[in-house]
């Protein structure tokens, strides 16, 4: 653990928690763009830094491929910003020798969390082990003061889910989830139950979306990634319902079964911090 603060305790407490997620820049872009973006990352990473929450940085999200996250981590994240708050991604799709070195990085610079996840199968490199579990238990053995998060979907099988977390062998101190929505929370409910049941106690956060808009191309895209609710979405905005009250009705869904630690995907770098306050006040204020 590097802080009494840091993401896992946060996980484990007992207050609500509204996370980040944010995405580096794409690989391959210009110089220019790239700096951009990083500036607006700087900013948002401060302003955030201020906030009760913490920050996930994507590795390749949505099968992009991506800056190195650590990288630029080390060289632009604000001084003042607590790196235990701050949990990078890393997923299976670089050479094993990249991964170790990775996680050693990682805990050397003070980012003493990290995600672990498989990758998207559909494109770019192959995974270097089938599972990110493997991945994981190498890590933990290599590195046991790393603390590491793994993956679970509420959209497939419950049992096997639940057997995931069960197992010692899945080697993770918390999860994240696949993105959910209000729309179907069938199998998000089914989840906490058979969780319940079983009493598991590992800390985790569900995913939800920040839908800017109900552009049929866009949502036909993210569909390849996980489960869109287009037809309700569409229906949603054309009630003149904004993204911000939008996703807060997602989040006040989840905490009425009893989910309240959540991170968010897809705010914008150059308002995150205007789209985070907003999004806290919807959901605390009930609006939407």
């Amino acid at each position: 653990m590097t802080s009494d603060e840091g993401a896992l305790a946060r996980l484990r407490g007992e207050e609500p928690m509204i996370a980040v997620e944010l995405r580096p820049p794409r690989a391959r872009i210009s110089r220019s763009m790239s700096m951009d973006v990083w500036i607006d990352m700087h900013h948002a990473m401060g302003r955030l830094s201020r906030r009760d929450t913490v920050v996930f940085l994507t590795d390749s999200a949505t099968g992009q491929a991506e800056e190195e996250n650590l990288r630029h981590l080390s060289a632009n994240l604000p001084a003042d910003v607590d790196r235990s708050r701050v949990v990078p991604f890393l997923t299976c799709k670089h050479t094993l020798d990249y991964c170790r070195l990775f996680a050693r990085r990682a805990l050397d610079m003070g980012f003493g969390t990290i995600t672990v996840l498989g990758g998207d199968r559909t494109g770019g490199p192959a995974r270097c082990v089938p599972h990110a579990a493997e991945l994981r238990r190498q890590l933990a053995r290599d590195l046991p003061g790393l603390e590491l998060g793994g993956w679970i979907n509420p959209h497939a099988d419950t049992a096997m889910q639940v057997d995931l977390l069960e197992n010692p062998d899945f080697a993770a101190d918390f999860f994240l989830t696949q993105i959910v929505s209000h729309h179907d929370l069938a199998g998000v409910e089914t989840l906490v139950r058979e969780m319940r049941l079983r009493g598991i106690q590992t800390p985790g956060a569900f995913g939800v979306f920040l839908y800017r808009s109900a552009r049929p191309r866009t949502l036909s895209h993210l569909a390849r990634f996980f489960p869109v609710p287009a037809e309700k979405l569409t229906r949603e905005f054309e009630r003149g319902l904004s993204p911000v009250e939008i996703c807060a009705r997602s989040i006040r869904a989840l905490r009425a079964i009893g989910i309240d630690k959540v991170y968010v995907s897809n705010l914008r770098l150059e308002r995150v911090d205007r789209l985070y306050v907003e999004l806290v006040e919807a959901v605390n204020s009930g609006s939407g």
